[in-house]
């Protein structure tokens, strides 16, 4: 299945029907008086979020919903038929969004959760409707109300505990196969992750999920790579692993970059609690393991981890910190710089 993250639909709710003019003919009833009925309601778009989907594909095949109208008014007193709705199916975690890209609509984050996107317009009244003591044969009735119609953006930010994040090749998506069922496309090449990828992962008979993203690089705030397009799927979550490459040269500098990229993208989402592990430690010997932990803790201000998401070493200790900032059994650091400290 594709994955599909932004979509625009066209929406259009149905037209309420026509009051009807009519009036009472029968034999021996020399006053029959009007009996013409009321329209019926026009149809309602409405979006519901649905549990498992995690994707926006469907909608790119088709991208018009179309309520049906209502039905007009007749004699004898009958009402027209109401239109019926039509209901969106989208993911839980996707934002309904204005043809502006910047107004959110409604949010859908819990399974079974409704909103109304565009309401059916009323019907109009028959000439019944009119009848008073002093008007006993109106000869009026009113038009059904317009539907309304509207553009907009589906975006969906896939609902997970913990986020990865780090440069290309960093070793996310070997991490996530280790650690869980999901089998994510790993390479030994930059831009391997190119969508989203989720995994469920336990440790101590416990279970969270987790989300990997393509990695960024320096510039992704400008559109560089893949850019900052993916980041949006780990604004839920609660903490963030962010893993360094062990093996790189610049590992001071790689960790600033991600940094840096947080803070353009979103202060609230740099501001997200971090865990940090440098990674392939199986890679290095023990001096330069030693040489770069001091440097990659002295950069982050706190402790890091060490773990190979090849060999498994340190795997587990790092989704117990993963865990406990999501049970909130963990504490900031006193520089509040968001690492993570037992």
């Amino acid at each position: 299945m594709k994955f599909l993250d932004l979509c625009k639909v066209y929406i259009r709710s149905g037209s309420g029907g026509n009051g009807c003019v009519s009036f009472r003919r029968e034999k021996f009833v020399e006053f029959g008086g009007p009996d013409g009925g009321d329209g019926g309601k026009g149809g309602s778009v409405w979006a519901e979020a649905v549990g498992g989907l995690n994707t926006l594909i469907d909608f790119r095949y088709q991208q018009h919903f179309f309520a049906t109208n209502g039905r007009g008014g007749m004699g004898r007193q009958m009402t027209g038929a109401d239109g019926a709705d039509i209901v969106l199916k989208v993911p839980a975690g996707t934002e309904i969004i204005d043809e502006d890209e910047e107004t959110v609509i409604a949010d859908l984050t819990q399974p079974g959760t409704r909103v109304c996107l565009a309401k059916g317009g009323n019907g109009g009244w028959g000439n019944l409707h009119f009848k008073t003591s002093t008007n006993r044969a109106p000869a009026r009735a009113n038009p059904g109300q317009e539907g309304i119609e509207r553009t907009i953006w589906l975006r969906l930010k896939l609902i997970a505990d913990a986020g990865l994040v780090g440069l290309p090749n960093a070793g996310k998506s070997t991490f996530l196969a280790a650690t869980s069922n999901a089998r994510p496309k790993i390479a030994d090449y930059p831009f391997t992750t190119l969508y989203p990828n989720l995994g469920v992962v336990g440790i101590d008979g416990k279970e969270f999920v987790m989300a990997d993203i393509p990695g960024l690089i320096e510039g992704a705030s400008e559109g560089r790579g893949l850019g900052d397009l993916f980041l949006g799927h780990v604004e839920r979550c609660s903490v963030l692993l962010h893993l360094v490459d062990g093996t790189s040269s610049t590992i001071t500098k790689d960790y600033r970059t991600i940094l840096s990229e947080l803070e353009a993208y979103s202060p609230e989402l740099a501001a997200k609690p971090r865990v940090t592990a440098l990674n392939k430690i199986d890679a290095l010997d023990a001096k330069t393991l030693g040489t770069r932990r001091r440097a990659l803790e002295k950069a982050a201000g706190g402790p890091v981890f060490l773990m190979s998401g090849v060999s498994r070493q340190g795997i587990p200790e790092v989704l117990r910190a993963l865990y406990a900032r999501i049970a909130g059994g963990a504490v900031a650091d006193a520089a509040g710089d968001g690492a993570w400290q037992p």
